[in-house]
């Protein structure tokens, strides 16, 4: 199995939005080094708990600080931007670093109704459409004239690079026959709902599936939330700030990971504790070799080649210590 990483580049309790993305940095080295296949950025807007709004900037910076990690978006948000321009990007990050870049894209806002509306300039936003424009997009990168007019006498430039692998995020499904169908790799976030990881979408895709010059076969990722320490005893201490984190965004607040302390201390009422308990199904906690049987456990289950590590602590110590924990057991 490989190993890779989502990096949403959180803003915990005390810190700054400019030390996340510093501490993305030290992630993608570390990893790097740890014998990681890649590390993504997620795209979010409007928000104080994640500086990542910019992956494809963050993308470029962490390309010129590694030397052969891959590096992608997971995902870019194709809903606020142009096909035209997100061919243009993807094209010159893989210019610039050729055979390690990824384009992963996904159908989501990355943000609430006021960031829809004020990426778009006000505008209607366009959710119905997103498959053409990402026909369009993939067009374009590999340097064809697109059916639609309007961008038939545009080329993407630079021209004749090497191309990005191309990505389609999912968390529920409905994506998985039209990753196949283009010949994407697909790339599933089991951490986003209770029960939405079924073996029967991962068929559908792999049946579906049409080599393209992307991928000439099928290609799974699951990404997984996942805290890991030493001992299980203190794993649980670790991933309570993100426990409780999940329950406020279920009441619609969002705030900067608070500290273990903090967390230990927080008063819950009986039906947070349920709830707690009831999401450990999508947020793995305990040692290293814990979490590996569990991983080992879903990829003979589900048939991906690829588990992404999502671990968000308070601390960088603690976060760069649960990826190596995971490394040296499974790498």
């Amino acid at each position: 199995m490989r190993l890779s990483v989502l990096d949403q580049a959180p803003i915990t309790s005390g810190n700054t939005a400019q030390g996340a993305l510093e501490k993305a940095v030290e992630l993608a080295q570390l990893t790097e080094e740890l014998g990681y296949y890649r590390m993504w950025m997620a795209e979010h807007h409007g928000s104080s708990s994640f500086a990542s709004s910019a992956p494809e900037v963050v993308v470029a910076y962490l390309a010129a600080k590694t030397d052969h990690i891959r590096l992608g978006t997971g995902g870019t948000m194709m809903m606020h931007y142009s096909p035209l321009k997100m061919a243009e990007v993807f094209k010159t990050l893989s210019a610039l670093a050729p055979g390690r870049i990824d384009y992963g894209v996904g159908r989501a806002p990355g943000g609430d109704q006021n960031a829809i509306y004020a990426l778009a300039q006000g505008n209607d936003p366009d959710f119905d459409r997103l498959y053409e424009k990402l026909d369009v997009a993939l067009d374009l990168i590999k340097d064809e004239i697109p059916k639609e007019s309007l961008y038939k006498k545009t080329p993407a430039s630079p021209q004749n690079v090497t191309l990005p692998e191309a990505w389609l995020l999912g968390s529920s499904g409905n994506s998985a026959i039209q990753a196949g169908q283009k010949g994407l790799g697909y790339s599933f976030a089991q951490f986003f709902m209770l029960g939405a990881m079924r073996k029967e979408i991962f068929d559908l895709y792999r049946q579906r599936f049409v080599p393209s010059e992307f991928m000439e076969k099928p290609e799974i990722s699951v990404a997984y939330l996942v805290t890991v320490a030493e001992t299980t005893e203190e794993a649980e201490f670790q991933a309570k700030p993100q426990d409780i984190a999940r329950i406020r965004l279920g009441q619609g607040r969002m705030s900067p990971l608070m500290t273990p302390e903090e967390a230990r201390d927080y008063p819950l009422t009986e039906d947070e504790k349920e709830a707690i308990q009831t999401n450990r199904e999508i947020h793995l906690v305990g040692t290293a070799k814990e979490v590996a049987e569990k991983l080992y456990q879903d990829q003979e289950r589900y048939g991906f080649q690829e588990a992404m590590i999502c671990s968000i602590a308070h601390s960088q110590e603690q976060r760069l210590n649960a990826y190596k924990l995971l490394a040296e057991e499974m790498l």
